[in-house]
C-alpha cells in the first residue's frame, strides 16, 4: 500500500466534536489506489456498530461536507468514514485531479470494504452517504454492491448526465456532445506535448456580477471560510480539463430501478440540482418491485449548498437520516 503523506493536525472546516474519537486511516481500493479516510467513532460505546462510508461533494475533500456529515453521524452512534476519492485530497493514484465513474464508484465499495473488516462494525448493517455528485455515485454503488443496506443522496448530482446534456439539459444533442469531445480530445494532445495535464479552474473567483445563482451558491461556499480548503478542487484550481471525459459516454444510474436496498433521495427545494434528484428518484421506482423502501425528501426552501453544511439555518436534517439508518441498519 503507497504511504500518504496525512496532516494529523485538525483542519476541516467544522470544529471538532468531544462526542467521538476521530483517526485517519488508509485503504486500498481494488485499483490498488491507496485512499486517506477520517474514521469517526462515537465514544462510550461497545460491541459492533452500523457503519456508514461517506463521500462528496464532487471536487471536494473530506475535511469539508463529508467530514461534517460523518462526524455527526458518528454523534449519533454510528461508525462513520469520511473519505478522499481516488487521485484528490490526501488520496493516492495518478494523474491528479482526474474523475472516473468505475473507479469513482470502486472507492465506494473499498470503503466498504474496511468498514466490514473493522473490528468496531456490524459488516451485515453498512450504509452509504453521497453528498452532490457522489449522491449519483452512492446510488451506482448501491446498483452493485449487495453489501449495501442502506443509501443517502444528498443534494444529488448525476455527473453522466451534467457533462452529456449540461446544466438544465440545455446542451442535449449530438452536436453539443461532438463539440465537447473535440476539445477534450484537443487537450489531451496538448496536455501530452505540455507534460502536464492543465486545469480547468474551480469555482469562478472573482464571481462575476452577472454570474447565475448556482454560481453564486458555490461562490459563498467554496470560496469563503464557510467552506474554503486548500485541498479542494472546487475551491483552488479546479479538475483536469480531461477529467469529465469518461463521463460523457458512461451513465451511472443505468441499473438504480433494481436497486433493493433502502434509499433516501434528498434535495433542496430551491437547489438548482433538484430536477436530478426527482428524476433520479423517479427511475429508481420506475418497474422496481422493491419500491417501498425508496423516499425522496424535499427540502422546504433549500438551496443546493444549504445541503453541505446547513447553510447557518440547519437545512440537512440529521434527525431524519438518524432514523432512516436505524430502521434499515438495524439488528
Amino acid at each position: 500500500m503507497e504511504m500518504l503523506n496525512l496532516t494529523q493536525e485538525w483542519d476541516k472546516t467544522f470544529p471538532k466534536s468531544e462526542k467521538v474519537e476521530h483517526t485517519k486511516v488508509c485503504f486500498e481500493n481494488r485499483y490498488g489506489i491507496t485512499l486517506a479516510g477520517d474514521l469517526y467513532l462515537p465514544k462510550n460505546t461497545e460491541g459492533k456498530l452500523p457503519a456508514i462510508a461517506v463521500s462528496g461533494p464532487f471536487g471536494a475533500v473530506k475535511e469539508q461536507s463529508s467530514g461534517l456529515y460523518a462526524q455527526t453521524m458518528a454523534e449519533r452512534g454510528f461508525v462513520t468514514l469520511a473519505f478522499d476519492p481516488s487521485f484528490t485530497g490526501e488520496s493516492g493514484g495518478q494523474p491528479r485531479y482526474t474523475a472516473s465513474p468505475d473507479i469513482n464508484t470502486e472507492d465506494f465499495q473499498s470503503a466498504v470494504d474496511f468498514l466490514c473488516l473493522h473490528d468496531r462494525v456490524d459488516p451485515e448493517r453498512v450504509g452509504l452517504i453521497g453528498i452532490c455528485g457522489w449522491g449519483g455515485l452512492a446510488l451506482n454503488a448501491a446498483a452493485a454492491d449487495t453489501r449495501v443496506k442502506a443509501t443517502v443522496a444528498s443534494t444529488m448530482y448525476d455527473m453522466s448526465r451534467i457533462n452529456a446534456k449540461g446544466y438544465f439539459d440545455s446542451e442535449d444533442s449530438a452536436d453539443a456532445r461532438y463539440k465537447k469531445l473535440q476539445d477534450m480530445n484537443a487537450q489531451r494532445l496538448a496536455d501530452r506535448k505540455s507534460g502536464h495535464f492543465a486545469r480547468g479552474g474551480g469555482v469562478v473567483d472573482p464571481l462575476p456580477q452577472d454570474a447565475p445563482f448556482f454560481v453564486k451558491d458555490y461562490y459563498d461556499y467554496y470560496k469563503t471560510k464557510r467552506g474554503y480548503h486548500p485541498r479542494s478542487l472546487n475551491s483552488t484550481d479546479g479538475w483536469n480539463i480531461t477529467a469529465s471525459l469518461a463521463y460523457l459516454n458512461q451513465p451511472i444510474l443505468q441499473r438504480v430501478n433494481e436497486i433493493r436496498s433502502a434509499v433516501l433521495i434528498l434535495h433542496g427545494e430551491k437547489a438548482h440540482s433538484c430536477y436530478m434528484g426527482r428524476d433520479a428518484y423517479a427511475h429508481m421506482v420506475e418497474g422496481n418491485p422493491y419500491a417501498s423502501n425508496k423516499e425522496l425528501m424535499i427540502i422546504p426552501g433549500a438551496v443546493h449548498t444549504d445541503l453541505y453544511d446547513g447553510g447557518g439555518k440547519g437545512a440537512i436534517p440529521f434527525d431524519k437520516l438518524e432514523e432512516f439508518f436505524r430502521l434499515y441498519l438495524k439488528d
